[in-house]
């Protein structure tokens, strides 16, 4: 596969861009090679620089459920840009979208958009601080919210439950107030709660899409909640990732546990930048205009963000038993490139939960994030990259969770199949 277009554009990124990408994961460095400069999206197809085509396993990390350029999104976004990019004001189209939000999730009275999972996530832990009056926020090792200051962390050393800055410019005093729990793991949690009664919240990924994908258990999260209710913290579930890509319902409806709030990303934008987080109205009182606890954004809900969740969520909605089909197809791939793997002698992990799923070169399932660390990054890079060569664009990380778009036909997971089939058995004859 040619790819000198690629390494040119990215020569040229490299010189102007931090890294040659705007976020990390971009930039191919856990799997090798150049990144791929993309042109074009349609359907289930991205088009690069060199004019290689893929089927897109990743669509833009998630949002795109119904492939690239939707018309229903597609129209009803040029429309909205037609009467204006950006007001600052209050539009019909806010209330509609998060009425349609909140027809949803049991859970949620209320709902604010902002303009990405990160300001979403910052925004929901301040408002549970200022509901509960406490500092102290738990979150779950190897689940990702955002690079906000409070939640860039990693364990700290020995025993130690509190955590430690994960990186250069946070400021040690600004995680001190974040504890660490192990994912699946109820008595990490109950010690976080054992060593500080001044404890916000409890936030995690229900179904986790940053260590690659890993559910968590349901009793778990049972439990999870019940130390939660016991101890007066509010439980956030952090949905930017799987919100109506594991069930329209949101983990809520999967699991039976029932969050205090929510937040949410990807789907809700139809493709652009677009956050939320809800909650029962008693929660969602305190926040300002109506309470005390500030949050704002001049592009917070702007017109054709607006438009365009309100088609992706729309058509959802009219079209529901479609994420049958798409966790059916999701399956049929992991399942179809684990029994090639298996007949080559190679251990695979598999997973689904509606139209998301993951795989882990691994010989045991995988749990938690320790467990994801465990996998074999090297032959996940070989397999990425000979899949991208023959037509297949994956997630460039091993930590990462792809996706199935209604533009996804059979016929392309069999190609995938096939096509995995044969690299595979590279891979084993060396």
């Amino acid at each position: 596969m040619n790819t000198v277009n690629s390494q040119k554009a990215f020569q040229e990124a490299q010189s102007l861009i931090p890294g040659g990408v705007n976020s990390p994961v971009r930039a191919f460095k856990s799997v090798g090679g150049t990144p791929i400069f993309i042109t074009e999206g349609e359907g289930a197809h991205l088009k690069d620089v060199d004019g290689n085509k893929y089927v897109d396993f990743v669509q833009s990390w998630g949002p795109l459920i119904f492939g690239h350029r939707d018309e229903s999104i597609e129209a009803a976004v040029i429309e909205a840009v037609k009467h204006g990019l950006s007001f600052g004001a209050p539009t019909q189209a806010e209330s509609e979208l998060a009425k349609l939000v909140v027809s949803f999730f049991d859970s949620i009275d209320k709902v604010r958009f902002v303009s990405s999972g990160t300001e979403a996530v910052m925004s929901a832990i301040r408002l549970a601080r200022g509901f509960t009056g406490r500092d102290d926020i738990v979150k779950f090792t190897g689940c990702y919210h955002g690079h906000s200051d409070a939640l860039l962390v990693e364990a700290g050393s020995g025993a130690a439950t509190f955590g430690n800055p994960s990186s250069p410019g946070v400021p040690a005093d600004f995680t001190k107030h974040t504890l660490l729990a192990e994912y699946n793991n109820i008595e990490s949690v109950k010690k976080c709660f054992a060593d500080s009664s001044d404890i916000a919240c409890v936030i995690i990924e229900p179904i986790a899409g940053n260590m690659g994908l890993v559910p968590a258990d349901k009793e778990f999260l049972h439990e999870l909640k019940k130390l939660c209710v016991e101890n007066g913290a509010l439980l956030i579930f952090d949905e930017v990732m799987s919100g109506f890509r594991a069930s329209i319902n949101g983990a809520e409806s999967i699991t039976g546990v029932t969050p205090d709030i929510v937040t949410l990303g990807k789907v809700i934008g139809g493709g652009m930048p677009v956050g939320a987080f809800g909650a029962r109205a008693e929660i969602m009182a305190m926040l300002s205009p109506e309470g005390p606890v500030y949050q704002a954004g001049t592009l917070s809900g702007n017109p054709v963000a607006m438009a365009a969740g309100l088609a992706a969520l729309s058509k959802l909605k009219q079209n529901a038993r479609v994420m049958a089909v798409l966790e059916s197809r999701g399956k049929r791939l992991v399942e179809g490139m684990q029994k090639e793997a298996s007949a080559c002698g190679i251990t695979m992990q598999i997973d689904t939960r509606g139209s998301m799923f993951g795989f882990f070169f691994n010989e045991k399932p995988v749990k938690n994030f320790a467990d994801a660390c465990n996998s074999d990054a090297a032959l996940f890079a070989k397999f990425h990259s000979l899949m991208l060569d023959a037509g297949f664009y994956f997630a460039c990380s091993l930590y990462e969770t792809g996706f199935i778009s209604t533009a996804i036909t059979d016929a392309m997971i069999e190609d995938a199949i096939s096509a995995s089939a044969k690299i595979f058995k590279e891979i084993a004859n060396g």
